[in-house]
This record gives C-alpha cells, structure tokens and sequence, in this order.
C-alpha cells in the first residue's frame, strides 16, 4: 500500500511539473509575441510622424504626442476658421541619410535629390518602406513584385496621390531567412528599380 502511495504520488509531482513547464512555455510564447505586435506599431507609428530624426522608442513616443498636439491645435484653427476658405500648408522636413546606431534604435536610410524618393527602416526583422515619386499606374504593384523577389514578405502597403504627377507609399514587410541586405542596399535598389519603372 506504501508503494502504491508513493507511486501516486510521484505521478502527481510529475503531472504537476508538466503543467509548470507548459505554463512557462505558454507566457513565454505570449510575451514573444507581445513585443513583435509592439513592434510592428512602432514601426506604423514612424510612417505617420514627420521629421522623425531619431528612431529609438522614447523618441518615437515622445515625437507622436508632439504631432498629436500639433493636430489638435491645426483642427482647432480650422474650425475657427471660415470652412469654405481654402487652406494650403507645406511642411518642410530636414531628414538625416542615416541616424545614429545606438542601442534599440532602428536602422534608418534614405535617398535624398529628386524624385523618386526611398526611405528605409529596419527594427529587428520588421522593415518599413517609403516612397515618393511620380503618379504611374501599376507603379505600386510593380514595385510590391520586385519587393518580394528580393525576399520580403509585404505585411500592408498604403498609396496616396498627391494631384496629378505625385504619388507617397508606405509598405510595411517582414524579412525572409533569405534576405541579407542592409538599409543602404534596399533603397538602392528600389531606387534603380523605380528609375526603371518611370522610364
């Protein structure tokens, strides 16, 4: 009866460290996945703030609540103002080619001159995509081809035009085990790519 007692038991101590182990692995798993959704809106984050100089998570944070009141401050102008005035506003933004490498920043290029323009940002194996040049049809859907035969996976990607002649993109894409370019590398090459396009 002891025997038995004690065999009971020692299945019990050892279902008990199963379940502790599978707990464990389960919040491991969740917090992974908690930090690359964080991520991923970091990096949503800095296609919509302009001017962003430096690409660490403090600044990002702290240059969006700074756009927000900026916003707030433009909606409450306007709706002082007369709603069938037209309003024209030209921002002016001063970028740097490449930020600093400092620790949990992001690696950051982009092509300066004339259009078109590219900007890259990579954060761990998120990469974030912009791009500024003249309105073509199926520029945008050439462009994603040529994106993913260079081994990235597009994740979202958003167009706007701008009149006529101009059209801004902002692709969001996740590295393939495959892809070994560095930020430089990737404008460069959808620079060429695009110069192709438009001619």
């Amino acid at each position: 009866m002891e025997a038995s007692m004690f065999t009971g038991f020692a299945n019990m101590v050892q279902i008990m460290g199963k379940e502790s182990s599978d707990f464990s692995n389960y919040h491991i798993l969740a917090e992974r996945k908690r930090r690359e959704k964080l991520n991923q809106r970091f990096i949503a984050l800095t296609a919509i703030i302009p001017g962003l100089k430096k690409m660490d998570k403090a600044s990002i944070l702290e240059e969006a609540i700074n756009y927000v009141k900026q916003l707030e401050e433009q909606v409450k102008t306007l709706e002082e103002q007369n709603k069938t005035k037209i309003i024209e506003s030209v921002v002016f933004v001063k970028r740097s080619r490449v930020s600093e490498q400092e620790e949990d920043e992001f690696d950051h290029f982009s092509s300066n001159g004339a259009l078109p323009e590219v900007e890259a940002i990579f954060y761990n194996k998120d990469v974030l995509i912009k791009i500024h040049c003249e309105k073509k049809n199926g520029v945008v859907e050439k462009l994603i081809s040529y994106i993913e035969n260079i081994h990235l996976v597009v994740i979202n990607t958003s167009a706007l035009g701008f009149g006529c002649a101009s059209l801004q993109a902002t692709i969001v894409a996740q590295m393939d085990v495959e892809f070994s370019m560095t930020t430089k590398d990737l404008v460069t090459h959808l620079h060429a790519a695009l110069k192709r396009l438009m001619g």
